[in-house]
């Protein structure tokens, strides 16, 4: 089941957000566009990679009015001392959320119930709490934070300009398209 075009369902979890523990719940995801990506563990080896990548898209991500949060299975606590432990989690600046109850992994539908972890899943959530974009990868498989901003500005114009789509490879400013009876069969 997909869940592009979903509410976010209600939660609250405990995170890990500049050097203090934070409540987060589905209501932080209402009024601003959100960027929610799930990774399996604390202390491994991909995981570290893709969430300093992810780091280094923060400021171009707020400044496009994104919020960020990283969320695994580990608890808040963890993050914590993984944040005091590693370089790359170190530069953190956005919330690391702990879901050792698989709650939210588990409606995010990214839990590996045998492993007890999640598995590597991206979500874009518009101001509403609405699911609009999602990417699941492998364990194996790390992902690129940059393409994140290609996404979020084509939901946003979308968002603001109904009646239009944005095609392949869309980038701000370029041409969009207005369905129409007009259009079948000439694209």
């Amino acid at each position: 089941m997909s869940l592009i075009g979903k509410q976010v369902e209600e939660f609250t979890a405990q995170a890990y957000h500049n050097n203090e523990f934070v409540e987060v719940s589905d209501k932080n995801f209402i009024g601003k566009w959100s960027v929610l990506c799930f990774y399996p563990a604390d202390f491994t080896f991909v995981c570290p990679t893709e969430l300093e990548d992810l780091q280094d898209q923060y400021q171009t991500l707020q400044d496009l009015g994104v919020e960020v949060y990283s969320c695994s299975t580990d608890t808040h606590f963890t993050h914590k001392a993984w944040h005091e432990t590693s370089e790359a989690i170190g530069k953190i600046k956005y919330y690391m959320i702990g879901d050792p109850s698989h709650q939210i992994s588990r409606f995010f539908d990214v839990l590996d119930e045998e492993a007890g972890a999640a598995q590597r899943g991206t979500f874009i959530i518009d101001p509403d709490g609405i699911v609009q974009a999602m990417e699941i990868n492998a364990d194996g498989i790390g992902r690129d934070a940059s393409v994140l901003i290609d996404k979020i500005r084509a939901g946003q114009y979308v968002r603001s300009h109904p009646g239009e789509v944005c095609p392949a490879k869309w980038k701000e400013s370029g041409e969009t398209l207005k369905p129409s009876f007009d259009l079948v069969g000439k694209i």
